[in-house]
């Protein structure tokens, strides 16, 4: 017999985002030239190449954020470890709800997501970097 879902993932983003802080698309615009914030693009490397990302995003695939963050662990990345706001973001702000309550719970912090994710970035006009073309 199949194993009955009793938590569905739509109630698991409704609950990160009743307990992270979210951000407008328009209080995100406002932060992306700040020093102090790190964009953080989790979406895999196949939506990368095929849509591009927020100019100056630190990519980090969903799958590894909790191994980047940690400084314990053999693949953490020095960036997590910086006094900066990070913001989180994916297509459509479900991943990073998610990946953002994670981050909180580790105890990193500030953190916040955008609302609507790369989305609505995109349709609030915000400005996109596509990957360079592989030479080789």
């Amino acid at each position: 017999m199949p194993s009955k879902i009793t938590k569905h993932v739509k109630d698991m983003v409704d609950e990160a985002n009743e307990i992270v802080k979210s951000v407008s698309v328009e209080e995100a615009l406002a932060m992306h030239d700040r020093d102090d914030v790190v964009f953080v693009d989790l979406r895999d490397p196949r939506e990368l190449a095929r849509e591009g990302k927020i100019p100056g995003a630190f990519s980090c695939t969903r799958g590894m954020l909790e191994f980047w963050i940690d400084p314990e662990s053999p693949y953490a990345k020095p960036i997590f470890q910086e006094d900066k706001t990070f913001v989180f973001y994916c297509a459509s702000g479900w991943r990073s709800a998610l990946a953002t309550r994670t981050a909180q719970e580790m105890g990193l912090a500030p953190v916040a997501h955008v609302k609507g994710g790369f989305s609505a970035w995109k349709a609030a006009g915000g400005s996109v970097e596509m990957p360079q073309p592989k030479t080789d």
